[in-house]
């Protein structure tokens, strides 16, 4: 917008003194004509050029000069010097096609109205002076021509209008255009960080979570129970690889043209995931049950995350020590279920904004997550996530 002012701004000064240096040529090409006797009507008792000659040839330049910013004032101010110049009169008759020069801008600025009226009002002036003021009966033949020359200048101007009327629509579409895909390019890349940053969420709090239970299982049985702690110490080796892996998985997203991230997890991971809660001390009982079919990427992934992220929350808030996890595949629709036997308290900060990252999963496939107390005890989360048919 500041480049366009700028260049705006250049611009309006060159054309003025262009339309300056047009009109003092204009006025000087009708004196040279005038003492030349140049012109399409001569006169034998034509008297020479004077003050008011000059004078004409002065108000004729300024309205040339003017035509841009005030179409219709240097319209009316060049049929008015016409009219005076032949009242005069004074020789050469070339000032008649000064006009033409109003007319054109008049309908390129104002459109094909104003241009008609500016035309007809130029064709009146040319009658009126070589008709009734000259009163010379040789000039039939001039008067259609007059009338055509005024008809066409209005008709050109109006064209030129509608044309940088034109030009100016598709540039500011154009703009629109322009303004609309930077938007969108700025909402994907918002959603792609979001999308990001929810997948880093989900790996590292799982990872972390349970590596905090490990280690301070570890700690606690390091002097009575070695071996226990040699166990959760591999457990922990097991969890950060798994956690690596799934690391650079998102982050190659940020290093690929499609940002798609590479599927390294899915329900088929299932039986990893739950041993990895059974290594932080949780009891976890796995029914699957239905039509067992491919599930696309996108579902796949989102039902794994969904069950990481609950048994990541029961493993730092509920202190429970039974989950009871169901999948159930009934197309066209997967639910989930994770319920434990812990106390339910009412979502923590950091509860809360898992449950908020599971739900906006769910909605991304347009699905449902519910979750809250269940009747007999503990907390419970269910999701509901269609399955299109994969062809």
């Amino acid at each position: 917008m500041g480049d366009t002012a700028l260049g705006a701004a250049r611009r309006c000064p060159a054309r003025a003194v262009v339309d300056v240096g047009l009109g003092v040529t204009v006025a000087a090409v009708v004196l040279v004509a005038a003492l030349a006797g140049i012109g399409p009507v001569s006169t034998t008792d034509a008297r020479a050029l004077d003050v008011g000659a000059f004078a004409l040839a002065a108000a004729l330049a300024a309205a040339v000069g003017i035509r841009h910013r005030y179409p219709v004032a240097a319209l009316a101010g060049l049929d008015a010097v016409v009219v005076l110049w032949f009242v005069g009169p004074y020789p050469g008759r070339l000032v008649a096609l000064a006009p033409l020069l109003g007319c054109y801008a008049l309908a390129a600025d104002r459109g094909w109205r104003w241009g008609l009226a500016g035309a007809a009002l130029t064709a009146g002036v040319q009658i009126l002076a070589i008709r009734v003021v000259l009163g010379d009966v040789a000039t039939v033949g001039v008067v259609p021509m007059a009338v055509l020359l005024a008809a066409t200048a209005g008709s050109a101007g109006a064209a030129v209008g509608y044309y940088r009327a034109l030009l100016a629509s598709t540039r500011a579409e154009l703009a629109r255009e322009t303004s609309f895909r930077e938007e969108r390019t700025r909402r994907l890349i918002a959603e792609e960080r979001l999308r990001i940053a929810r997948e880093l969420h989900d790996v590292v709090g799982h990872s972390m979570a349970t590596i905090s239970v490990q280690a301070g299982v570890g700690l606690h049985v390091l002097e009575q129970r070695p071996g226990q702690a040699g166990e959760a110490l591999a457990a922990i080796k097991r969890i950060c690889d798994t956690g690596l892996t799934d690391v650079k998985a998102v982050l190659g997203a940020l290093r690929t043209e499609s940002g798609e991230v590479e599927q390294s997890s899915g329900l088929d991971r299932l039986p990893s995931l739950v041993e990895t809660a059974e290594d932080a001390g949780l009891r976890v009982d796995l029914d699957m049950s239905g039509d067992r079919r491919p599930l696309p990427v996108p579902v796949d992934l989102a039902a794994y995350r969904i069950v990481q992220e609950a048994l990541t929350n029961v493993i730092r808030h509920a202190g429970a020590h039974t989950v009871w996890l169901a999948v159930e595949h009934r197309p066209p629709r997967l639910t989930l279920r994770i319920r434990d036997d812990g106390t339910a308290h009412p979502p923590t900060d950091g509860w809360g904004q898992g449950i908020d990252g599971m739900r906006e999963r769910a909605r991304a496939l347009a699905g449902s997550l519910t979750a809250g107390p269940h009747p007999d005890g503990g907390f419970e989360v269910c999701a509901e996530l269609p399955v299109p048919e994969v062809r």
